[in-house]
């Protein structure tokens, strides 16, 4: 996939591994990934309190949904990041910088105040596009 990341000038450089812009060539297929969570294979959370491992699960889980769709991190436009604690992101991005690579996608990071289970501190969805048919 050609796809290309743009960081305007006259906006400020981007804190993390993303992008202010993407952008796709037409034709593609849309993939759309729900939102991931610290959850195994058994449906038990991972690392309870710990927003580093909890993140490195998701992202697990995310390359998880990513490959079913024969897709990877290199084919996401655009990422979306719910926590607990928007305080959390300076831990949270180096754990995304080992899976997302340059041209990033473009990224948004939302503080909420609650996941689907309180033990829940971090959720991330994704789109990808990929050229296949």
């Amino acid at each position: 996939m050609s796809k290309e990341s743009v960081n305007p000038e006259g906006m400020a450089n981007p804190v993390g591994p993303y992008a202010h812009v993407v952008s796709v060539p037409a034709g593609g297929r849309m993939i759309f990934c729900a939102g991931a969570v610290a959850l195994d294979k058994d449906g038990k959370v991972v690392g309870e309190g710990d927003i580093v491992t909890q993140t490195r699960q998701v992202m697990e889980n995310l390359r998880l949904a990513l490959q079913a769709a024969n897709a990877s991190f290199a084919d996401i436009v655009k990422i979306t990041n719910y926590v607990i604690d928007a305080e959390e992101w300076k831990r949270v991005l180096p754990v995304r910088a080992e899976y997302i690579k340059e041209p990033y996608p473009a990224s948004t990071f939302v503080e909420v105040r609650a996941l689907m289970f309180p033990e829940l501190l971090i959720e991330i969805e994704a789109i990808a596009i990929t050229h296949d048919a």
